[in-house]
Parts: structure tokens; C-alpha cells; sequence
């Protein structure tokens, strides 16, 4: 565990949706939000994501690259690909539903094409509506890096309702001003956690460095730091984590954002994969599933994440992986599906960085 005091100890920040704004379509709702009429939700304080653009059937949210996001090869994972992007798809469909509708992520999907880091600059969810319902509603995404390359492709299943009407003041449309903090928020503060050396992959396997995080001797990566990730069990080929279920993950809706709940079940199953190989292995995520069983209130206890191995060749792996509630209850299952290079370790940080600025400079 870390020694330093956590984000989830801190009074939490952001805000939520006066029960007025229900009065306007889903598009004004957004709109309202882009225009800083309404409070944002805790997790735009933790990661920096904002909504930018709206339109009919259209949404886009920005993220910065923050270092925050990094796991300790230096990357982010395909879990951050789905932290990012759930809200726009999300927000393509709710751009299309009327007043007194909701809207709830059902199943996201994401198949990734690149790697992205702290050296991307920014990461840009750009979602269109597909598709919908009185009930159901389909959208896509394309997550982008800060040169406008393409990093991952998704789709979302949503479902749509009707809440019963009730009494309520017309919605104000005036700028609303956040309280003042003495620290700047999460995101923006000195990053936590250790990035390790190509050396380091070279010589560790798998499974020494996943037994390593739940003794303490392997160092947690700057989004385990953010996040406080707990190693609870491993086994070769399966383990369990858990986080604080804390209202600083929370969306608009004071429920636990998606892009949180997809994040944490792919890092476990990412870790269960990983604790299967051998040293100088490099693995990346080629597609994730999450289907949200249930929502998630913010209720102090433990959200533990569990990741098991459903076949590995020499090449190719799937895993499956659910979370549970501290009831016991499953509250999202997933499914994922991974490349595996023997013998090349991960890459150093500026390896990664210097192939992004090569693919700068290509573009002018």
C-alpha cells in the first residue's frame, strides 16, 4: 500500500445535475454541460475529461495525456482506452433522447490499433450515434491521439427510459462557477507511481512481478497509485484485485462511470494474463468487451476485479474477468483478447515517445 495520503482520502470534487435540467432534450443537457451551466462529475476532476462539441447524434470528450494514466511499462492500457472513450459514446446517445429520458451503457467494445501514453499530448473520444430506439440506443467512437491517429475503435450498446415526470423549476441557464481549491486537481499533480526499465522486463517473468505486487516488492504503477489498486490473490493464470468504491469515480448520474468499472476489470484480466509469462514478453490488448450487469452507487466499500486466463498459445490469449460489489453481487463481466511477443520486452519510455515524434514530424 502507499505511504502517501490517497485521492480517494481527499473530499471529493465535481459536482451533479440540478433534477431541472430533465426538462431539456439529452442534446441541451450536454450542451449545457460544454457551456459550464451545470456542475462536472468527480471523474472529469480526477482524469481531466471534458465534453468539447455536441451535436445532433454527435459528441466529443478530450482528455489530457496525463502520466497519471501509465502503467509501469510506460503505456497506457487498452483499459484506458475504454476509461476515455466511454463517455462519448455514452453522450452520442443521450444527444438523441428527449426530455425526462435516461440513458445507461449496456455493453462497450474497443479494439485498439496503437499504443498511447503520456507522450500522446491528449487523447480526443469522437462518438457518433448509430442507431436508435425507443429503448436501445448503438453508437461508435474513434479515439484519437494529439496527431489525430487513430488509437482504438469502439461501439456501444445502450439502454434508454423514461423517467416519470414530477414538479420541478424550469432549468436556469446561467454559468456556474466551481468552488477554489488550495491543490491543483488529481490529474495535474506531481505523478506517483514507477515506471521501470526495458532491463527490468528483460529479466523478471510474469509471475514473479505479479507475486511481487502483492508482497510489496514490485512498485505499483502511477494508475494503481490513482486508483489504489490491491493485489488480494494470484495464481498462475488468475488473480484478484480490488479498489475503493469511492464517489470520486462517480458520472453525472452519482454512479460509478463505466470508464472506471471497463478500466479496472481489464487491468485484472491483464494482470492474470500476464502472470502466465515469461520474461522478455511483451503483450498488448487487441479488443475488450464489458457488459455493465448493474449499477454501481458509491458506497466505501471494495470493488475487486477478477481476471482468469481462457487459453494462451505462443502468440494469441483471451481472458474473461467479472467484478463484484461488496455484496458478492457481479456488477460487469468482460471478455478480452491480447497479442504475445516472446522475446521482445517492453520497450523504455522514449522509445514510445520517439516513435510518436517521428510520426509528428511525417505529418508537416
Amino acid at each position: 500500500m502507499s505511504e502517501h495520503v490517497g485521492i480517494w482520502e481527499e473530499p471529493v470534487r465535481g459536482g451533479y445535475p440540478d433534477p431541472s435540467m430533465l426538462t431539456l432534450s439529452g442534446l441541451e443537457r450536454l450542451r449545457a454541460m460544454i457551456k459550464a451551466q451545470t456542475p462536472l462529475p468527480p471523474v472529469s476532476y480526477l482524469i481531466g475529461m471534458r465534453p468539447v462539441e455536441a451535436g445532433v447524434g454527435t459528441c466529443t470528450f478530450l482528455t489530457p495525456a496525463s502520466g497519471w494514466l501509465q502503467i509501469q511499462t510506460a503505456q497506457y492500457t487498452g483499459g484506458v482506452g475504454a476509461l476515455v472513450s466511454d463517455a462519448a459514446v455514452g453522450s452520442a446517445v443521450m444527444s438523441g433522447v428527449g426530455p425526462w429520458e435516461v440513458m445507461a451503457t449496456s455493453q462497450l467494445s474497443m479494439s485498439f490499433l496503437r499504443p498511447a501514453g503520456p507522450w500522446s499530448g491528449r487523447l480526443a473520444a469522437r462518438a457518433r450515434l448509430i442507431h436508435t430506439t425507443p429503448t436501445v440506443g448503438l453508437s461508435e467512437v474513434h479515439l484519437e491521439d494529439g496527431e489525430g491517429r487513430l488509437v482504438a475503435h469502439g461501439t456501444s450498446r445502450c439502454f434508454i427510459q423514461r423517467i416519470e415526470p414530477f414538479d420541478t423549476k424550469p432549468f436556469e441557464p446561467k454559468a456556474y462557477t466551481p468552488p477554489t481549491y488550495d491543490t491543483p486537481d488529481p490529474y495535474l499533480r506531481p505523478v506517483r507511481g514507477e515506471v521501470l526499465p526495458q532491463s527490468h522486463w528483460r529479466d523478471v517473468s510474469g509471475f514473479d512481478f505479479v507475486m511481487g505486487l502483492k508482497t510489496g516488492e514490485s512498485p505499483r504503477g502511477p494508475i494503481a497509485e490513482l486508483f489504489d489498486y490491491e493485489m488480494v490473490d494470484v495464481e498462475k493464470g488468475a488473480i484478484a484485485m480490488a479498489m475503493p468504491n469511492h464517489e470520486w469515480w462517480c458520472n453525472p448520474s452519482r454512479m460509478v462511470y463505466g470508464g472506471v468499472t471497463s478500466n479496472l476489470i481489464h487491468d485484472a484480466m491483464a494482470t492474470a494474463l500476464h502472470s502466465t509469462l515469461p520474461a522478455a514478453t511483451t503483450y498488448a490488448t487487441l479488443d475488450l468487451t464489458v457488459n455493465f450487469v448493474r449499477p454501481i452507487p458509491p458506497d466505501g466499500g471494495k470493488l475487486v476485479a477478477k481476471g482468469h486466463l481462457i487459453h494462451r498459445g505462443r502468440t494469441f490469449a483471451v481472458t474473461g474477468g467479472q467484478i463484484l460489489n461488496s455484496k458478492g453481487k457481479t456488477v460487469a463481466t468482460a471478455s478480452a483478447s491480447w497479442m504475445i511477443l516472446e522475446g521482445r520486452p517492453f520497450p523504455d519510455q522514449r522509445d514510445y515517445a520517439r516513435e510518436f515524434a517521428v510520426g509528428s514530424r511525417a505529418r508537416h
